[in-house]
């Protein structure tokens, strides 16, 4: 049975079914947690390890943590125990020593699992060697990345061979890009009539405990708009046809305007969930001849106020990323104060993440 069949989930580059081919023997684990100890693994940790323990499977899962220091992966067991009323998850659950930099290492951990959760990033820096040990080894691999330069990369370098190895290489699995790629099949399936376009604005509000982002995030923002010729070069090398325009024309919106429904002033969204929507909406208008939706991403900043400040700092960061200088202030030097404190390196604590709430989707049809 396929890990992720595309035709049921459409998702962005998958590239074929299994984990090993048929007659494979049997892997220690189903899935391998890789990067456990960072920001977001601890936090992937605890859901596999809910799931795993909340009969939401069938049957026993065999899992393991990877990184590479052994006390910080049984810290993070012992937090998610702590978290879900357990005793322990250590005697359960596998730990595996492997890092980035250590190919052998890597590779040895592929061919111990079925599917990697890969949890380390900046992609752009960290990814690649995961991917390739897995594509190597016959394992598939999952990630959160929101770089589209990572992504279309891996595309054009690992496709072919994925395919020939019967493995997946899927990207945009977190914030970035489910709710809008599902969001977008969702409001199709159960909209009444022929849905064309689709603009989803994102608004996040916290709680009293306030708000903050892990500074990873901060740094694949950095990067990807110094990178941004690059990207242009590898979908030129792709080569896709455009998607055909059903009904009106979905136009591109400004830099900064101000959105009459939610009365707030709003900018294009910054991230991969415009190209993997796009991604998705070719698979699906060129193999199963359905009608392609257009896709249009933004984020509410609020009001006049906010259109100032966001002008001012805009500006300097603009001017930064595009040279080496610039760049080192913004990721390691002072990022904090760059972001006016909204990118920290410890990223938000439990309890902030728990009050977050996301508002989307504004929608065309015809």
């Amino acid at each position: 049975m396929p890990l992720w069949d595309r035709r049921s989930w459409r998702r962005p580059l998958p590239t074929a079914a299994g984990g090993g081919g048929a007659g494979a023997p049997e892997r220690p684990y189903e899935l391998v947690v890789f990067g456990a100890s960072g920001f977001t693994g601890q936090f992937v940790v605890e859901e596999v390890a809910r799931a795993a323990g909340g009969g939401e499977l069938r049957g026993a899962l065999r899992w393991a943590v990877a990184g590479r220091r052994r006390e910080k992966l049984q810290a993070v067991l012992e937090r998610a125990a702590e978290r879900l009323g357990k005793a322990a998850l250590g005697a359960e659950v596998g730990v595996l020593l492997c890092g980035v930099g250590d190919a052998a290492s890597l590779a040895a951990t592929a061919r111990q699992t079925r599917l990697v959760l890969n949890c380390v990033g900046p992609s752009r820096f960290f990814g690649e060697p995961v991917v390739e040990a897995c594509v190597e080894n016959s394992a598939s691999c999952i990630d959160v990345s929101g770089e589209p330069q990572f992504l279309e990369g891996m595309y054009l370098q690992y496709d072919g061979t994925a395919a020939e190895k019967g493995v997946y290489v899927i990207g945009s699995c977190g914030f970035d890009s489910i709710p809008a790629d599902m969001g977008v099949l969702y409001t199709r399936d159960k909209l009444k009539g022929t849905l064309t376009a689709v603009e989803s604005f994102l608004r996040v509000q916290s709680g009293p405990e306030g708000s903050c982002v892990h500074d990873g995030t901060w740094k694949s923002a950095v990067y990807g708009l110094a990178d941004q010729d690059n990207l242009r070069k590898l979908r030129k090398r792709i080569g896709c046809a455009p998607v055909p325009v059903v009904g009106a024309k979905l136009k591109r919106r400004g830099l900064v305007f101000y959105d009459q429904e939610l009365k707030e002033y709003s900018v294009p969204f910054m991230g991969s969930d415009v190209s993997v929507v796009k991604r998705s909406q070719r698979y699906l208008h060129t193999e199963l001849q359905e009608t392609p939706v257009q896709y249009g991403a933004y984020g509410n900043i609020g009001g006049l106020g906010s259109v100032v400040k966001l002008m001012f700092a805009g500006i300097l960061f603009l001017l930064l990323v595009k040279f080496s200088f610039g760049r080192k202030l913004l990721t390691k030097v002072i990022p904090e104060f760059f972001s006016a404190g909204r990118f920290t390196k410890k990223g938000p604590t439990q309890k902030q993440t728990s009050k977050y709430v996301f508002v989307a989707l504004q929608i065309k049809t015809t």
